[in-house]
């Protein structure tokens, strides 16, 4: 009798087993059924757009930086000729809406959408948005066409298995699979970074290109590698629940509406936290209130911690401007900051990002000159075009120094030279750098380390003793 029990203790151990590895996610012994299915969906895109260039008259060139560089520029003689490029999208509706990142139609005059190898239609943008990179056009034709759904992104997990499909290097209809390697990436290339991380190979020309899941949704539009040489096993998609709430605005009204408070925030570093008696570094600290903003309105004043907004707590300061751009314009919210050593509670009726003054003059506001007092410097904000001209990193961030007095602490330095971090920490704005210096002060060996690109746009890390 107790051998029979046994046996069947057995067999139950087993049969439970058993049907474990049948729940279990297996790998795929192909995914040809699932990408016949969806390559008709996948759109190559070209583009085309008038580019004009200054020819050099001389049989050489003068060195970057050299006094002659300039003069002699003006020289040249005009060319005009056509540049293009090539990228990816997807179809998400029958009458030819695709998707694809704004950065493939940039400043594009035509652009040409092929279905699977095969036929190409002319298309037209319904709206762009650079903040987030994504762009939504409109293919010029009656045809129907097969569309793809959107997943749910926020299911993905780390070790699922994906599949990109898109143009890379001029390739149409090459399928790539792998898994999500990492969630939540914040790279410094967008304003509103929420990265999938995949290792499934992307290329140029990959961007705007879909990364499915194994039920065959969208749930990441690619958009980054890391890497000039191409794939390397890291790349990067915007998750589809993000995006979807762009790529809706775009198609209703041709342009985003999103959610503004109007402050200037800071991480809560734990010297901050311990000044304010928080518990721990969290929350977002508001460095500075825009006049006449929903903030300002409100109450909200600078020195404030935001702890939580619209019943979500706010852990880390870049987590709070992507949950405020997605809330609805017009909507009022809770939000509760830290002030006195004691929280309380604010009611803000949002505004609207794009319309806002504060948006408006940012551009404007960024490359005015400030000045650094300890430095004995003047700086600004890097724009597109230095880093274009210098060949810099596409994603970087940092100040130009534009000024240098011959008693600063940095008179070995030129006008030119981009700082890019501080103590060990990047440099996206003057406050940034203001925090920086005021933290090696209050060192015991009072020595900022900087980080710089040379006007050679070469790296270089100085040592900097201050009084």
């Amino acid at each position: 009798m107790r051998l029979k029990k046994i046996k069947i203790f057995i067999i139950s151990i087993l049969l439970f087993n058993s049907l474990s590895v049948t729940k279990a996610k297996t790998i795929p012994e192909s995914f040809a059924d699932l990408a016949e299915k969806l390559i008709p969906s996948v759109v190559n895109i070209s583009t085309t757009q008038t580019v004009v260039t200054n020819i050099n008259p001389f049989p050489f060139e003068f060195p970057p930086g050299s006094p002659f560089e300039d003069l002699f520029k003006e020289f040249g003689a005009p060319q005009e000729r056509k540049a293009s490029a090539l990228g990816s999208g997807f179809i998400i509706d029958k009458k030819g809406i695709v998707v694809t990142n704004n950065h493939v139609i940039k400043g594009a005059e035509d652009i040409l959408v092929r279905i699977d190898g095969g036929k190409e239609y002319k298309a037209k943008v319904l709206g762009a948005d650079p903040l987030s990179d994504i762009a939504v056009l409109k293919i010029e034709s009656d045809d129907n066409f097969t569309p793809v759904k959107f997943g749910n992104s926020d299911k993905a997990r780390i070790g699922d298995w994906v599949i990109a499909i898109g143009n890379p290097l001029g390739l149409s209809g090459t399928v790539t699979s792998g898994i999500i390697s990492a969630r939540n990436r914040d790279i410094g290339l967008s304003r509103y970074e929420d990265y999938i991380q995949t290792d499934a190979s992307i290329n140029q020309g990959n961007s705007g290109g879909p990364l499915f899941n194994m039920d065959g949704e969208v749930i990441g539009i690619n958009t980054a590698i890391f890497g000039k040489s191409g794939n390397i096993g890291i790349g990067f998609s915007i998750p589809s629940n993000s995006a979807k709430k762009v790529i809706d605005q775009l198609i209703e009204f041709g342009e985003t509406k999103r959610g503004w408070l109007g402050v200037r925030i800071q991480t809560v570093t734990k010297e901050i936290a311990d000044v304010e008696k928080l518990d721990e570094p969290r929350g977002a600290l508001v460095a500075s209130v825009a006049k006449n903003s929903p903030s300002d309105k409100a109450g909200i004043k600078a020195g404030d911690i935001i702890l939580e907004f619209n019943g979500i707590l706010i852990k880390e300061m870049k987590e709070l401007p992507k949950i405020v751009a997605q809330t609805e314009v017009g909507k009022s919210v809770n939000v509760k900051v830290w002030r006195n050593r004691k929280e309380i509670l604010k009611k803000i009726k949002l505004g609207r990002l794009e319309t806002s003054e504060d948006f408006k003059a940012k551009k404007k506001i960024e490359i005015e000159d400030t000045e650094v007092d300890i430095l004995k410097i003047k700086v600004r904000q890097i724009e597109e075009k230095d880093i274009e001209e210098r060949d810099l990193p596409k994603n970087t961030k940092g100040l130009v120094i534009t000024e240098i007095e011959n008693d600063s602490p940095v008179n070995y330095l030129k006008a030119g030279n981009v700082i890019i971090e501080a103590q060990k920490k990047a440099i996206q704005s003057v406050n940034d750098l203001k925090i920086a210096i005021n933290l090696a002060i209050k060192s015991k060996e009072k020595t900022l380390l900087i980080v710089i690109y040379n006007n050679q746009s070469q790296r270089r890390y100085i040592g900097v003793k201050l009084d």
